[in-house]
């Protein structure tokens, strides 16, 4: 029978169990479950917003009906949650033990398989049929908190380069600007461009949900591997979608990590035939613009340093009311995106 594990003496007995397995015992889950034989936890699995994770079963119960039992009870407990597909990570010896409960895989890297459940995928692929054109396609991914005149280059530029851009934005709500207003800033910074096409990332780019770490090895490079994933799956399954051969980034002068992510993607990428283009960032006295300048001088109600650093529509939503509403946040924000 499977339960619901709420204790902390139950959590000690999962991480033990996990940690047996050589996981990391991850804190940050939605619901824990477990199944006992007696006073043994023999089974245990967690799922984090539409992820299933830390799912390990003593090795004497591996062959029976354990790994169905809480799969099941994971799947119920998403879709109560109003979750639609189901996204795991494990390691490729692994896969196809979750195969054969209709979990599909969508990258197979070396040291990890992410295999999704519900053709969420597919299904977001048929939502955009519409918008495929055939042609010299490229690509940008941006996450905009908020839209610059620094994307708007980005954005202009490349689009000069194709037939058709798909400006892909990401959708998961980890920035001070919610997706809605980034989406609808970025729709109307960009609306006097005909071959430019704006959409959102669902899960599928720069998400929580390509980016596992719960059974990596200490020494294993968190980093790289979460950018691989996230790479391959857009040069996989996104890119021959939408007949993208581009994808267009611009250069970066202040976060390493997008530096890194950038010389990532060239090498990932030309593996799926795709030429990474990186155009020189736009500049305002002589410093790259960027959202994190921009956040700053909201911050200090500089609306005259905005004036050069954003396109006429964000000024005018950063004027307004809603606007005014988030500078308050602004103020305990510290991330550089």
């Amino acid at each position: 029978m499977v339960v619901t594990l709420f204790t902390e003496k139950e959590h000690q007995l999962a991480r033990a169990l996990v940690e047996s397995h050589g996981l990391r015992f991850e804190q940050n889950f939605d619901v824990l479950l477990g199944i006992f034989d007696g006073n043994d936890l023999i089974a245990t699995g967690a799922r984090d917003r539409n992820v299933f994770k830390m799912l390990c079963i003593r090795s004497d119960f591996q062959s029976g009906s354990v790994l169905g039992e809480l799969l099941t009870e994971l799947l119920n407990s998403g879709a109560y949650s109003g979750y639609q597909s189901f996204f795991i990570f494990t390691r490729p010896e692994h896969s196809r033990s979750f195969q054969q409960f209709n979990f599909t895989p969508l990258v197979n890297h070396h040291k990890v398989c992410l295999l999704e459940s519900g053709n969420g995928l597919k299904k977001y692929l048929q939502r955009h049929q519409e918008l495929v054109k055939p042609g010299n396609n490229g690509a940008v991914v941006v996450n905009c908190n908020p839209f610059t005149l620094g994307h708007r280059y980005l954005i202009e530029a490349a689009a000069a380069q194709v037939d058709q851009l798909y400006v892909f934005v990401v959708r998961e709500d980890r920035s001070i600007f919610p997706f809605e207003v980034r989406y609808r800033l970025v729709r109307e910074g960009t609306a006097d461009l005909p071959n430019v096409t704006i959409l959102d990332t669902s899960d599928y780019a720069v998400s929580n949900v390509t980016f596992p770490s719960y059974f990596l090895k200490a020494d294993d490079d968190l980093q790289s591997m979460q950018m691989e994933i996230d790479l391959v799956l857009f040069g996989k399954h996104i890119a021959p979608f939408f007949h993208i051969n581009k994808r267009f980034i611009g250069t970066e002068p202040y976060c390493r990590t997008t530096r890194i992510y950038s010389d990532t993607m060239h090498r990932v990428l030309a593996s799926f035939n795709i030429e990474t283009v990186q155009l020189e960032r736009k500049t305002s006295k002589e410093q790259a613009i960027s959202a994190f300048r921009v956040r700053e001088a909201l911050k200090k109600e500089a609306f005259e340093t905005l004036t050069n650093l954003v396109p006429e529509t964000t000024l005018n939503f950063l004027r307004s009311e809603e606007g005014r509403a988030l500078r308050a946040k602004l103020l305990d924000y510290q991330r550089r995106h």
